[in-house]
């Protein structure tokens, strides 16, 4: 029988168990998928504790990739041996098998590996709506990163400095600070050692950002605010020191005119066609070389507690898979 992580109690790390399932046939509209790489996110976090409450027992993960092995009826355009990936708002992806329904999954094209594909699904489709939709960065812009040496953070410095915008990267640590350097930031500023604020306002000549991509929340959120220019945007986007503050809409007014938004990704791929176009732009920028995907830590199925000890600790870098 197939294994899959399951968790039975919202908790700590120690609630992941490795277990037997049953997986039934795909239903209609739905394909069967043997995964090949897993994708480990924040949000995997979130569900384990139960800031997002699941249904237990539950099988965590968002993002995947492998090789379609049987196909529900009415299922069009997907034949048995297609290699797929995917990103869903529902929890589920730490098995070794599991139905997925069919409009949520895209094809890979030969140049993406699966590990990639797992490793980038929900975190490269993130930095798309982030940079391209949430605020559409420009050349000349300046763009502010925090988390810069993370899974998203990567990909959105390297996207950003692709797009033409000059990126100031937040990081936690000097090893992290090279690394967000290799990867597309122009400035590294370095939280506990650096004034955030002021060192934005040095690089930008006192202006600000035009746009900050926040994931960590309630440790950054209003420094974040001081760091925007007039008219600039406030992008939410992530918790991971615990969710932002309630702050009154004024404190956008005296800032001058800020716009503030915490976005999701599934209502940017709600439609199979945005679902489809983002992908595609996606895997562009990874086959063109114009973004790199690096993983740094690889795990097997079976030790996802401790890739989530690992993760919550902020020890891993890049992006993350659970290999079943």
């Amino acid at each position: 029988m197939p294994q899959a992580i399951v968790m039975r109690e919202t908790g700590g790390p120690e609630v992941l168990r490795l277990e037997e399932i049953t997986v039934p046939p795909p239903a209609v509209g739905e394909v069967q998928v043997r995964h090949t790489a897993i994708g480990l996110n924040f949000i995997d976090v979130y569900d384990r504790i139960g800031l997002y409450a699941l249904t237990l027992p539950a099988v965590p993960g968002r993002e995947a990739a492998g090789i379609v092995t049987a196909l529900g009826r009415k299922v069009k355009g997907l034949r048995v041996g297609d290699r797929v990936a995917y990103a869903l708002p529902t929890a589920g992806a730490y098995a070794e098998v599991r139905n997925v329904p069919a409009a949520r999954l895209v094809k890979l094209p030969k140049g993406v590996k699966d590990e990639t594909a797992a490793a980038i699904m929900l975190k490269g489709l993130t930095a798309h709506y982030l940079l391209r939709r949430t605020y559409r960065v420009k050349k000349g812009d300046w763009v502010l990163v925090h988390a810069a040496a993370g899974g998203v953070g990567l990909l959105l410095c390297q996207w950003a400095r692709a797009l033409g915008a000059r990126v100031i990267g937040v990081v936690g640590s000097t090893a992290k600070a090279a690394l967000a350097k290799q990867h597309g930031c122009h400035h590294v500023l370095l939280s506990g050692r650096d004034d955030i604020v002021a060192g934005v306002k040095a690089l930008t000549k006192g202006a600000g950002v035009n746009v900050v991509y926040d994931s960590v929340g309630k440790d950054t959120f209003l420094e974040s605010l001081d760091c925007l220019r007039p008219l600039g945007m406030m992008v939410t986007y992530g918790n991971a020191s615990g969710p932002p503050p309630a702050i009154s809409p004024l404190e956008l007014a005296k800032r001058g005119s800020l716009f503030l938004t915490r976005p999701s990704l599934f209502a940017y791929i709600a439609a199979p066609a945005d679902l489809a176009a983002a992908a595609r732009e996606l895997f562009a920028m990874v086959t063109k070389k114009k973004v790199r995907v690096r993983i740094g830590q690889r795990y097997a199925l079976r030790d996802a507690a401790q890739a989530h000890r690992d993760l919550e600790a902020r020890r891993t870098t890049g992006s993350t898979v659970l290999v079943p």
